[in-house]
């Protein structure tokens, strides 16, 4: 009995393991997105669901990113872009260093943050890991991309790393790398994961190549919110998007793009070789990104980003993350039993044949920020971009944010 009991606790562990360190990313080379420009994508899965952006100006670059909300010091960035258009991010792997028994350290958000505040571009990027100490106690894959077009992914182990170039036909025939929880230079099996999750995105991205429509806001509305399951065949939007308003209506959730444990999802959409870096663009999803909605931020704007993406004293949370939070527990509404809460969604609460679900009122709004954004970012490309302007377009954003949460779901965010 005492050893059933020690084997089901190590597949508790396993299990939960598995389901919280679950990312999702790729970069994607200028060659092939829809305006020329390269991007890199982070769904992140974490047991930290509240989440932050945080700006700082203690390195050599000026940087902004995805942090931990209760790391309000912001020791750890978990994708970010400087001021010199460089930008990184990471997902945990589970394959490379197998049959090695170092003690891993955990640091890849430290890596992000040495990187963003003293790395201009992928050599730049290459010199740091040259110069990692061996074993580096890392495995991880870390997805980079630059303002001279560079877009790469490494898979880094004890003992050094591999690259794995965007840009090069034989590596990446359609212009992107995906990565889950595992490497390619690592060994395939039980001990990684995301192999689903790769699989759907991959059929995702090679549709936009194809048709010509890759850019941030396919990623965000159509792959890191896609209820499509590579396995199953199942698409959530598709099978009950016909059901009326209130009424509760419950579907399997596993192995989608999106998960319980994703806390946030970005993209960083890039430059233009010989292009200003400053109009580098973070788009962050902050908190469970079917609740929660894209909003853009760029370093020239240092600090000045809209108080909705800061942690607030009040909620010990980013504003906008506490909401995303509060309407994840409509979609999330099991409340007893542990892989009944984990597994079973109310996708009614998400969309409905009334147009009133939580996606469905969110996207209008997350449309024209992406519309109005674009048509800025049109003006500031050919003329100048004055920080004044955006600490203006900053506060529009805020105030619509607000008027939204508590209009559409009344949740006051003051």
């Amino acid at each position: 009995m005492k050893h059933l009991k020690i084997f089901f606790l190590t597949l508790s562990i396993l299990l939960s393991s598995y389901q919280i360190n679950a990312c999702t990313v790729a970069v994607i080379s200028g060659k092939y997105t829809k305006d020329g420009r390269p991007l890199l994508w982070k769904n992140r899965d974490t047991n930290y669901i509240n989440n932050q952006i945080m700006y700082f100006n203690d390195g050599k670059y000026s940087y902004m990113g995805l942090v931990n909300s209760k790391d309000i010091h912001g020791k750890s960035v978990w994708i970010g872009q400087n001021s010199a258009g460089f930008a990184i991010m990471n997902s945990a792997s589970y394959n490379l260093n197998i049959g090695d028994d170092t003690k891993l350290s955990g640091l890849e958000g430290r890596i992000i943050k040495e990187a963003l505040a003293t790395c201009a571009s992928i050599q730049d990027f290459e010199e740091y890991l040259n110069n990692l100490p061996i074993p580096t106690r890392l495995e991880a894959n870390f997805g980079v991309i630059d303002a001279q077009g560079g877009a790469v992914m490494y898979e880094l182990n004890n003992n050094g790393y591999v690259k794995f170039d965007a840009n090069d036909a034989k590596v990446a025939p359609f212009g992107y790398i995906i990565r889950g929880n595992y490497s390619f230079m690592g060994s395939f099996g039980e001990e990684s994961s995301g192999y689903l999750r790769y699989n759907t995105t991959n059929e995702l991205f090679y549709n936009a190549m194809a048709t010509n429509t890759f850019d941030a806001q396919f990623i965000i509305q159509d792959v890191t919110r896609s209820l499509k399951h590579s396995l199953t065949k199942d698409d959530l939007y598709r099978d009950y998007a016909g059901i009326p308003e209130n009424t509760p209506t419950y579907s399997f959730f596993h192995d989608f793009i999106p998960r319980k444990s994703t806390s946030s999802a970005c993209v960083v959409q890039g430059v233009k070789k010989g292009e200003n870096p400053e109009f580098t663009t973070l788009w962050s999803v902050v908190g469970f990104p079917l609740t929660s909605i894209a909003i853009p931020t760029w370093v020239k704007g240092e600090n000045d980003f809209p108080n909705v993406l800061k942690r607030n004293e009040e909620f010990n949370d980013a504003p906008i993350c506490f909401a995303a939070l509060e309407l994840k527990k409509e979609f999330f509404s099991i409340r007893w039993g542990r892989w009944a809460m984990r597994y079973y969604v109310n996708i009614n609460a998400l969309i409905n044949d009334d147009n009133t679900g939580i996606h469905q009122k969110i996207q209008p709004y997350e449309n024209k920020v992406f519309k109005d954004t674009n048509d800025k970012l049109d003006i500031w490309r050919s003329n100048e971009m004055k920080k004044e302007d955006i600490k203006s377009y900053y506060n529009e954003l805020n105030k619509m944010l607000l008027k939204m949460y508590i209009e559409e779901f009344e949740i006051d965010l003051n």
